[in-house]
Order: structure tokens, then C-alpha cells, then sequence
């Protein structure tokens, strides 16, 4: 399976249980005057990036909150990184730095983790 599909394929299912992802393509290249523009989120240097990487898919989950706010819809800040089929943990320095975004997401109430399966559902961390 291309990884494209895959991609395809997670934000299908996230839709169908009524959240949005969209790809957050992450890099730089050459501005006019020869400095590096660089995009994507969490990458504002090659220093910060070294240290955090956001996920491949972005978006928003929504969640009816209770009691506070009975019947109340709220989008959840949701952050998928995308593994190929048969991927594992290694700790390798930029599962770490994917890691850390995916920490701080999930400290501040989103919803973020690891997957290679095509209905999206997290696999790591759980």
C-alpha cells in the first residue's frame, strides 16, 4: 500500500466517525534570497524541529462534553503520525521528537498517537 493511500484511507475513517484530519506537510526550502522557508507546524527552526515534530495528519475530533456542558459539542485538537504496515517502536531520535508533540498534545486534552492502521485507531501510546 502507498503510503498516500494509507493517508487516504485514515482520513476517510476519521470522517466517518465525524472528525477531520488534513495533511501537515513539514520542511523547508530555499526562500528568494536563499534562507530557508520553512512550514508545517511546530517548525519554527531546525532546532525546535530536531526537538518536536508534529504528526502527518492534523484536525479536530468532536466530543459532546458532561456535565459542565451537557449537550454541548467541543473539537478536540487531534494529531495522528502515520507509521508504515509492520511499524514498531525503536526510540530512534525522530520517534522521539514525534513522541513529544504527541505528549504535549495529549497533556493538554487532545487526542494524538501512533498508527499504521487504515480505520486510524491509535496503536502507540494508548
Amino acid at each position: 500500500m502507498r503510503e498516500s493511500d494509507l493517508y487516504r484511507q485514515i482520513q476517510q475513517a476519521a470522517s466517518q466517525q465525524g472528525a477531520r484530519l488534513w495533511r501537515n506537510n513539514v520542511g523547508s526550502l530555499p526562500g528568494p534570497q536563499g534562507r530557508p522557508i520553512r512550514f508545517g507546524l511546530a517548525n519554527e527552526s531546525k532546532t525546535v524541529n530536531q526537538q518536536i515534530k508534529s504528526s502527518d495528519l492534523i484536525g479536530i475530533t468532536p466530543v459532546v462534553v458532561m456535565p459542565d456542558d451537557v449537550g454541548r459539542v467541543v473539537g478536540v485538537f487531534t494529531s495522528i503520525e502515520v507509521k508504515p504496515p509492520g511499524w514498531v517502536w525503536r526510540g530512534m531520535e525522530r520517534e522521539l521528537a514525534q513522541l513529544a508533540w504527541i505528549e504535549l498534545v495529549r497533556s493538554m486534552g487532545g487526542v494524538g498517537g501512533f498508527t499504521n492502521r487504515p480505520d486510524g485507531g491509535i496503536i502507540w501510546p494508548i
